[in-house]
């Protein structure tokens, strides 16, 4: 059975998924997840143009993922969500996941807590940190890290410094 990874970076897919994440955690299959970007077929056919074939992807809505994620994968799959938020609809289908990377998160009008360096930057609402500490206590392994080479910041040492 293959692992299941997680990564909220508000780019979706980029190079840096491509290039650096797919390879580090030997992923075969992507699934994309925003309601906006799977129903439009322009944003969905530029999402998807960016991945080479061999992987299998997929760039759906929320309802779709929830269908996807509960087909056994035999092997790696990276999920990749905008924001935080997103992963409480989907928590109950990412049982068994190994770890949500943070990735890039751009300010928002309601962002009130910043992260800076060397691992990237990352704006957080007290939203995010509420689902986030939900998913922690749920025992979601969580993480800051911009690429797997970058340095890594734990969820439990960024809250402490809040």
């Amino acid at each position: 059975m293959g692992k299941t990874y997680v990564r909220v970076d508000d780019r979706l897919i980029h190079g840096q998924t491509i290039v650096a994440w797919c390879p580090t955690l030997n992923i075969k299959q992507i699934i994309a997840i925003d309601d906006v970007s799977a129903a439009n077929p322009m944003l969905k056919s530029i999402l998807a143009m960016s991945v080479p074939k061999i992987y299998d992807t997929h760039i759906v809505t929320t309802e779709e993922a929830l269908a996807l994620l509960k087909e056994p994968c035999k092997e790696n799959r990276l999920v990749i969500v905008k924001f935080p938020e997103r992963l409480m609809a989907l928590k109950e289908a990412l049982t068994g996941c190994e770890h949500i990377f943070l990735g890039n998160m751009a300010k928002r009008p309601d962002t009130i807590h910043q992260m800076t360096g060397a691992t990237g930057i990352f704006y957080l609402s007290e939203q995010d940190v509420l689902n986030l500490n939900t998913l922690k206590a749920e025992g979601f392994s969580i993480s800051f890290q911009q690429l797997p080479t970058a340095s890594e910041t734990d969820w439990d040492a960024f809250v402490k410094s809040l």
